[in-house]
C-alpha cells in the first residue's frame, strides 16, 4: 500500500532555494506547530458492524488511530495504527471522508478521517497495554461509552448527517 519514489524527485528544491525552503518550514514548526491524527471506521458489510477499541488510558470506545509520525503520510500511519490496534490489514485504499480540528487536543491539532470497507483481520485483538478491548459491534447495538465523536462520525457516514468540521 505505501508507495516510495526510486528516482529523484524532480520538483525537490536543491542548493540555496532548498535550504531556504527548509529553513521556512522549520520557522513554521517552532513558530505554528501543527499536529496531524487519523482515525478510521472499518465496516463490515456483511454484518452491519464497525470496529471499535477501548484504550487503557483514556475513557471511551472509539474508532482506532492515532498520530501521524515524522516523515510517514496520513495513510501510513492509517495502516499502522490499525495493524497496531487491530490486527486489521487494508485490502484496499481507504477513501478519505473528512478532515476535522479537534480542539479537544489542542488548538493545532486536526484529524484526517478514513473509511476503510476492504479489509481482513489476521486474528482477534487481544488486550495489551494500550488496548484494553477491540471488537466489532452492530451499528444498531453500539456499545455504552462510546465517544461523541464516534458516535458523529458514524451518523455522517451511515445516517446522513452533515460533516462537522470539528471531531
Amino acid at each position: 500500500m505505501t508507495e516510495k519514489k526510486s528516482v529523484a524527485d524532480p520538483f525537490r528544491q536543491t542548493g540555496w532555494p532548498g535550504l531556504r525552503a527548509r529553513l521556512f518550514h522549520f520557522y513554521f514548526l517552532m513558530a505554528r506547530p501543527m499536529t496531524v491524527g487519523v482515525r478510521g471506521l472499518v465496516y463490515d458489510g456483511s454484518n452491519r458492524s464497525v470496529f471499535l477499541i477501548r484504550h487503557t488510558y483514556v475513557p471511551g470506545w472509539q474508532l482506532p488511530g492515532g498520530g501521524v509520525e515524522l516523515g510517514e503520510t496520513a495513510g501510513e500511519a492509517l495502516e499502522r495504527e490499525f495493524e497496531e490496534e487491530g490486527n486489521i490489514l487494508f485490502t484496499a485504499p481507504p477513501v478519505l471522508k473528512s478532515l476535522h480540528f479537534n480542539r479537544g487536543a489542542s488548538r493545532r491539532d486536526h484529524v484526517a478521517f478514513y473509511l476503510i470497507e476492504a479489509f481482513r483481520q489476521t486474528e482477534p485483538k487481544l488486550p495489551d497495554l494500550e488496548i484494553a478491548e477491540a471488537g466489532f459491534f452492530p451499528l444498531d447495538a453500539l456499545p455504552e461509552r462510546t465517544t461523541p465523536a464516534t458516535l458523529r462520525r458514524i451518523a455522517e457516514i451511515f445516517g446522513g448527517e452533515p460533516v462537522s468540521p470539528h471531531w
